[in-house]
């Protein structure tokens, strides 16, 4: 049995709904999922109403954009308080970030002959958080470039013409308002952070020594080597493993399948006794200091 705790939906820069995502759930034999939109939770109720229906089990799930130092991360929050107050607040915060962030990315890219209006913007991402991948898609369909990639590669990516910065709390920061709203606080695709692996043990002790819960180990681009130096590091802080597909439909063609991949990539049911272990600490925890 296999399980998928990385999952995105129309509600972020995914191309399926949260109930169509439980459906490949259940024809692909996963058993438990997490729909985990960028920093937002709206497509979690859906997802979790599905599931009832479907037999896999859902879990709360969101995936926070933060930072730590100069190094750009995302963090998997799992059984987070849907309706806690301050993880929303976090939440708005780095939603009106990326408005912003659009704004100046449309402003970049007429200045330099690529108009491209907030309406047709609006037109792809109907409902659920808009950012970049939904302006290359628009940049797609106007035939500026040929694919996504080419978008992110010769304009809106990081040290292009029309790349513009967001607001992002700090590793700490996200890790304590998780913790708040009883979730477990998971470092995503640590192997995409450099290929090389040469940051990644530093990186991860001292996100440990920030109460960091577990890596995600399991991921389709982790070779087997980079699997094993994770399981490793992880090891040896105590950390918990994860693992998921990152499946965005067909907004990334080469990944439009959900967890299983082959050899070490699939994430295994064992995985999850530890990780339920760890989201009733911390629900608990929560529930004691509101008391």
């Amino acid at each position: 049995m296999f399980i998928d705790l990385h999952t995105h939906s129309t509600h972020s820069d995914g191309t399926a709904t949260p109930k169509e995502i439980i459906i490949l759930a259940e024809k692909s034999e996963i058993k438990v999922l997490a729909v985990t939109d960028h920093d937002t939770t709206e497509g979690c109720l859906e997802a979790i109403q599905a599931g009832e229906v479907h037999g896999v089990e859902v879990i709360t799930g969101v995936e926070i954009s933060c930072t730590h130092g100069d190094i750009s991360l995302h963090m998997l929050a799992y059984g987070i308080d849907l309706n806690n107050t301050i993880l929303q607040e976090k939440i708005y915060i780095l939603q009106q970030g990326r408005l912003v962030r659009n704004q100046k990315i449309l402003t970049l890219l007429n200045d330099i002959g690529i108009k491209i209006s907030e309406q047709e913007l609006a037109n792809y991402s109907a409902y659920g958080q808009t950012g970049r991948p939904h302006i290359a898609r628009v940049m797609v369909e106007k035939k500026i470039v040929s694919s996504m990639n080419q978008a992110f590669r010769n304009y809106i990516g990081k040290g292009k013409p029309a790349y513009a910065d967001r607001f992002c709390f700090s590793a700490g920061e996200a890790i304590k308002f998780i913790h708040e709203a009883g979730g477990v606080a998971v470092l995503a695709h640590p192997g995409q952070l450099d290929p090389a692996m040469k940051i990644q043990s530093r990186l991860i002790s001292e996100l440990a020594g920030l109460a960091l819960d577990g890596v995600e180990v399991y991921y389709p681009t982790h070779s087997n080597k980079t699997h094993r130096k994770l399981h490793g590091i992880a090891e040896k802080h105590n950390l918990l493993l994860t693992g998921g597909s990152d499946y965005h439909g067909t907004n990334r063609p080469k990944n439009n399948g959900l967890a299983c991949r082959a050899g070490v990539n699939c994430p295994p049911y064992t995985l999850m006794e530890p990780l339920k272990e760890r989201m009733a600490f911390h629900a608990r925890k929560t529930h004691e200091s509101m008391t």
